[in-house]
C-alpha cells in the first residue's frame, strides 16, 4: 500500500457530511458524520471537516490529495461553490483555497452528481467507456456526462443536470423557471403524489408513507397492478429525458443509481422498452442501461478518484 498514493473524499450532503479515505477505488476508512445543521456559517464547518482531515491524515501518511463532492453548482477551476439551499451561510464559498490553505494538499471541489458520474466511470459500471450518461434518482434528479473519453461541464460548469431538462413544456413550473422538468415528476416526492393519487382513484386508502418509492417496490413484486402500473408510468417518464440524451450524445451506456434504482428489474425493465422504442437502430444498437455500482458511497469514490487525476495520478489501476 506504501506506494500507491491515498485520497480523502468528501461527500457534502444538505444534512451531514461524509468523509472517507480511498485506496485502489475502496473505502478503507469513513469518519463519523459531520451534522451539517449544527453550524450557522461556513468558516466554522470548514473547520470541523479540516480536524476530520487531520485526523485521518495521522493515521493515513500517503494521501496525496483531497476531493470534495458538493450539491449544487460549483465553479470547477477555482472550486467556488455558488449557493447551497438547505446549509446556512454558503454564498460564494471558494471552499477549494480555503481546505488547500488548511491542508497543503491539492483539492478538488466538484458537483456531487458529477462524482457519482466519475465514480461509475473510472472504477464502476462505466469503467473503459468513453460515452456515457449517468444519473441518479432520489429526492432530487442529478446527472452527469462523459463525452469522448472527457467529463463535460459545459461553458460555466453546469452541465449535466438532467433533472432539469423538460418532459413536457406545458407542466409545472420549476424551480428555475423551466417548465416541466424531470426532476418534478420523478423524484422520491413526486413518485409518492403519483401512487398516493392512484390509490385514493381507485378507492383504496393508503398513508403517504405506504406510497413511497421503497413500498411500491414490495407492492410490484406481491403483483399489486396499481404498483406495477406507477413503476412503468416513472419508467416511460423517465424514457422522455434519457431519449433526448441518446439522440443529443449517442452514449454507449446510461448509468442509473440512487435510491430510486433500487426499484431494480420494475424499473429497469419498462425503461428499456419505451426507451428503445424511440431510438432508431443506429443509437440503440449497442445501447447498455446499466445499474451503478456505488450506492452511497459514490460521492467520496468518485471525488477521491477526480482529486487524484487532478493531482496527476493515474487512477486507471
Amino acid at each position: 500500500m506504501s506506494d500507491v498514493p491515498l485520497a480523502i473524499g468528501i461527500d457534502f450532503g444538505g444534512t451531514s457530511v461524509k468523509t472517507g479515505v480511498l485506496y485502489r477505488g475502496n473505502i478503507i476508512e469513513e469518519s463519523p458524520r459531520i451534522d451539517t445543521q449544527e453550524f450557522e456559517a461556513a468558516a466554522p464547518l470548514i473547520f470541523r471537516i479540516n480536524e476530520t482531515i487531520t485526523e485521518l491524515r495521522e493515521k493515513h501518511p500517503k494521501i496525496e490529495a483531497i476531493g470534495v463532492g458538493m450539491p449544487g453548482f460549483v465553479d470547477f477551476p477555482t472550486g467556488m461553490v455558488h449557493n447551497l439551499t438547505n446549509v446556512k451561510g454558503w454564498q460564494k464559498i471558494y471552499l477549494k483555497r480555503e481546505l488547500n490553505q488548511l491542508t497543503n494538499l491539492p483539492v478538488t471541489v466538484e458537483n456531487d452528481a458529477n462524482c457519482m458520474a466519475y465514480a461509475e466511470w473510472k472504477r464502476g459500471a462505466g469503467r473503459g467507456l468513453h460515452h456515457l450518461v449517468a444519473i441518479t434518482l432520489g429526492t432530487g434528479v442529478g446527472g452527469g456526462l462523459v463525452v469522448d473519453g472527457r467529463m463535460v461541464r459545459g461553458a460555466n460548469f453546469v452541465a449535466g443536470e438532467l433533472g432539469q431538462s423538460s418532459i413536457d413544456y406545458q407542466g409545472p413550473d420549476g424551480a428555475y423557471g423551466n417548465r416541466g422538468s424531470l426532476e418534478d415528476y420523478v423524484g422520491n416526492q413526486q413518485i409518492t403524489d403519483l401512487a398516493h393519487a392512484a390509490y385514493t382513484k381507485a378507492g383504496q386508502e393508503k398513508e403517504r408513507s405506504e406510497c413511497e418509492p421503497a413500498h411500491l417496490t414490495t407492492l410490484a413484486l406481491q403483483g399489486d397492478l396499481i404498483a406495477l402500473a406507477i413503476w412503468d408510468q416513472v419508467a416511460k417518464m423517465l424514457s422522455t429525458a434519457l431519449m433526448n440524451c441518446c439522440w443529443l450524445l449517442n452514449p454507449e451506456a446510461i448509468i442509473i443509481g440512487g435510491g430510486v434504482a433500487k426499484a431494480g428489474p420494475l424499473l429497469f425493465q419498462p425503461l428499456e422498452k419505451h426507451l428503445r422504442a424511440q431510438l432508431s437502430p443506429a443509437f440503440k444498437e449497442n445501447l447498455r442501461i446499466l445499474p451503478a455500482r456505488f450506492g452511497n458511497e459514490a460521492g467520496i469514490v468518485g471525488a477521491a478518484t477526480l482529486a487524484l487525476e487532478e493531482a496527476g495520478f493515474n487512477v486507471d489501476d
